[in-house]
């Protein structure tokens, strides 16, 4: 027996279904009144177990009021859920009301949701936070029942997993009986996350249910003509085999890594797009309009293709969806397994994924991945201790609520278990900072939020401060962007203010798919009208993803083992051959440096496979030393998988280049002197309700904010460099931007497992990183494509002879 209501049952039945075991492992722990974690595979029916307790209950227990809230991370995931909860509820004549809450719901709508809440809210964190900041918050959530986090990993470790954890312990406060519960198809480390979720950080109180594990994967690398490319990473010399692979399927998702790469991807697919065949985009720089558009298209069957971002990892299913693509490196087997998984979208069918490798170091990491899918192997669940932006914006919304007793707000703060080690010291700070705007700001009263309410009571100073907070609370800081739009108005998405600065009038970019021409700039808008000329792309700054330190585990090991190497390709089988003949193939732990000379400069390769972010910071710290010892630096490039560093004198020993006293002295000096400490701080002063983006009526512009906080970041590194926000934003520096764990490993790594070669030419190993150097600054388009693969092939003629 199901133990479900008859009517629910019955529903079940005249589709010819049952319900499935973990299902009712979620009702069975419904009962009980526990809390839960359901990890399941996509396709298991994850967001139906989620809600058939609260179903069950609300049918056997008619009331009013808020019973379950629902919180996903993003805000078209309410949409798309609600449509396949509403379905189910209509069909069975429930009375249950369900209602999205996200930025987007009309004023009017919110107030009423806060007077008459429904059964059922789905809503965002940031919405969720905002709804506790209004006095009216206790009545609204004391009959609360269920939390749902859909997607939990997607956010349980960042900001808005921070901010998430600390309203669900104010919700406990509210309705102390209320369960959690969390859904994911995709964790490495369970138990972390029964930990995240639970109260006071305690994993024994979260219930584990396994979902019944799927078809596996068929999953594949494509390898046009036998052959990967020497340079590149985005695997555009594959355009016409994805189109043909278009052809051949139903419908294909082609996922990128980037937002410029989509826009450049689908270009090169439509221009072999020889049969007309309907083909869209998708990523999170386009208008709303734009992506709701596509969304309904793809939900209809009437597009064959559709080139999208991470804007599509989560929560939109398709079931007409019967292949993925992934252009250039997965960068994580996790990662790669959500993206597969919005194939199908049924259990029992695999699910069909492609990867199309850019060059022959992501081949490696492509077939890394695969294997640690075959091996169930997930990127390792790193989690840190909350950050104090998101804990002061916090506050303030706890005290927009009603007055607060400092003791029993921290007990309750360190219930929320990213908050578990905070101490009354940095929680005096927090409070301080809130109150003052710290010592070198306390002079000015826009800063003085809170004030005293009695001895350990704190208040808002004011009801304006309520209405501020609520106008600006949030945890996403989009850099400053500009509206693209078309001169009737229509909007296109946005794109960044600094890459809009670099636009005159009667340039053309490719954007939402199009070409396009400037023809004016006027405040935040950039007017266009569609072009048939060729274009530039339209970059984003932003953090790029780096190779997960697994996958990177896995390449190095396969540099090691010819035996592995039946399985690739021929030239990716010579082109490790020959590395070895002519330099070595480095062991796991060891730390393989190569010098050589090319065309006049001398060059120093690090082959580390820490990633991207850490090889970027590392290569800025590299030329400091190298300038600092006379040995003229030029440069450096870097990719996931190595560094180059290039210059006028040879390095003849590495060594004092990489040792360990680098993160204590240049890094230090360097994030100061760079704009990576000033672009953190803007964020956490942003987050933290130092710098305000609105005020009622009218939104500051990009522009404005970055002055006020570059403003405000002077005058604090002159007069209190220990303020609060400068620490959360050298944190944030540290731990976010320039991936300093990898980092750190690198240069340990250095000092005990460095191997030196001197080799008389380019390596084989080198020739990917090599063909780099220079194209940044190449403009896009078949010539230059054309350049650099005769660049390329004259590297690897040089690189692969023997002699």
């Amino acid at each position: 027996m199901s133990r479900l209501p008859t009517i629910i049952d019955d529903w079940f039945a005249a589709r010819g279904w049952a319900p499935r075991r973990h299902q009712l492992d979620m009702l069975d722990a419904a009962q009980g009144g526990e809390h839960v974690l359901l990890v399941a595979a996509t396709g298991a029916g994850k967001t139906l177990a989620g809600f058939l307790p609260t179903l069950a209950n609300l049918v056997e227990n008619a009331r009013d009021g808020l019973h379950t809230l629902y919180i996903s991370p993003l805000k078209a995931l309410g949409v798309d859920v609600q449509r396949n909860l509403l379905a189910p509820i209509e069909e069975m004549g429930l009375d249950i009301r369900v209602e999205t809450r996200s930025g987007d719901t009309p004023s009017d709508r919110k107030a009423r949701q806060r007077a008459r809440p429904p059964h059922i809210l789905l809503t965002t964190p940031e919405s969720l936070s905002l709804l506790l900041s209004y006095p009216d918050c206790a009545t609204m959530f004391e009959g609360l029942q269920t939390v749902v986090i859909d997607e939990i990993h997607a956010f349980a470790r960042e900001k808005r997993g921070d901010l998430l954890s600390l309203s669900l312990a104010r919700l406990q406060q509210l309705a102390p009986r209320v369960r959690r519960v969390g859904l994911s198809a995709t964790i490495a480390d369970p138990e972390a996350y029964q930990g995240w979720l639970a109260p006071d950080a305690d994993a024994e109180l979260v219930r584990l249910v396994h979902g019944d594990p799927g078809a596996e994967p068929d999953l594949s690398i494509l390898i046009p003509d036998g052959r990967v490319p020497w340079s590149g990473h985005s695997g555009r010399y594959a355009a016409k085999q994805v189109m043909a692979l278009i052809a051949e399927h139903r419908t294909t998702l082609v996922f990128c890594n980037t937002r410029s790469l989509a826009e450049l991807i689908f270009q090169d697919l439509w221009r072999v797009n020889d049969d007309q065949l309907p083909i869209g985009i998708h990523h999170g720089s386009l208008a709303l309009e734009a992506r709701r558009k596509v969304e309904t298209a793809m939900g209809d069957g009437r597009l064959r293709a559709l080139v999208a971002t991470a804007s599509l990892d989560l929560g939109i299913d398709w079931g007409n969806v019967d292949l993925v693509v992934q252009m250039g490196a997965p960068k994580g087997s996790s990662r790669l397994l959500q993206r597969i998984g919005r194939a199908n979208h049924r259990l029992d069918e695999p699910s069909k994924g492609m990867i199309v490798p850019g060059n022959r170091f992501e081949y490696l990491e492509a077939r890394a991945a695969l294997d640690a899918i075959d091996d169930n192997e997930l990127d390792p669940d790193i989690f840190r201790p909350g950050t104090l932006d998101v804990l002061a914006q916090h506050i303030l919304a706890i005290a927009c609520a009603g007055p607060f007793n400092e003791t029993e707000l921290l007990a309750e703060i360190n219930s929320a278990a990213p908050y578990a080690g905070l101490t009354p010291e940095v929680f005096a700070r927090v409070l301080a900072y809130i109150a003052t705007g710290g010592y070198a700001l306390k002079a000015y009263d826009k800063y003085r939020r809170l004030t005293a309410d009695g001895p350990g009571r704190w208040r808002i100073t004011t009801p304006a401060v309520a209405v501020q907070h609520r106008l600006n609370a949030g945890i996403i800081v989009d850099n400053p962007m500009m509206d693209v739009r078309f001169k009737n108005g229509r909007m296109l998405g946005k794109v960044e203010e600094g890459f809009a600065s670099t636009l005159s009038v009667g340039d053309h970019i490719f954007f939402a798919g199009l070409s396009l021409e400037v023809e004016r700039l006027k405040d935040s808008d950039i007017i266009v009208h569609a072009s048939s000329k060729s274009a530039r792309l339209v970059t984003y700054g932003g953090q790029r993803m780096s190779m997960s330190t697994h996958l990177a585990e896995r390449v190095r090991r396969f540099l090691c083992s010819p035996d592995d190497w039946q399985r690739f390709p021929d030239d990716v089988r010579e082109w490790l051959e020959v590395q070895g003949k002519r330099s070595i193939l480095p062991e796991p732990d060891q730390l393989l440096v190569e010098t050589f000379p090319h065309e006049g400069r001398h060059f120093l390769v690090i082959y580390s496979f820490e990633g991207w972010n850490a090889h970027q910071s590392l290569g800025m710290l590299i030329t400091r030393r190298m300038e600092s010892a006379g040995l003229k630096p030029l440069g450096f490039v870097a990719n996931d998988y190595a560094l180059a560093c290039y210059g006028l004198e040879e390095v003849v020993d590495p060594a004092p280049l990489l040792s360990p006293d680098i993160l204590e002295h240049e890094f230090v000096e360097w994030v100061e002197q760079s704009n990576l400490l000033k672009r953190a701080f803007r964020e956490v002063a942003v987050i933290g309700g130092l710098v305000e983006r609105q005020h009622p009526g009218k939104r500051k512009t990009g522009r404005q904010v970055s002055f006020s906080t570059d403003l405000i970041y002077d005058v604090l590194r002159r007069y209190e460099p220990d303020h609060l926000l400068l620490t959360a934003a050298w944190d944030d520096a540290r731990a976010r931007m320039t991936e300093l764990g990898r980092l750190a490993r690198l240069v340990e790594r250095a000092a005990d497992q460095m191997i030196h070669v001197r080799a008389s030419r380019v390596t084989p190993l080198a020739v990917p990183l090599m063909v780099v150097i220079g194209r940044e600054a190449m403009p896009s388009g078949s010539s230059a494509d054309d350049m650099l693969l005769i660049e390329a092939e004259a590297l690897a003629a040089e690189a692969m002879r023997v002699d």
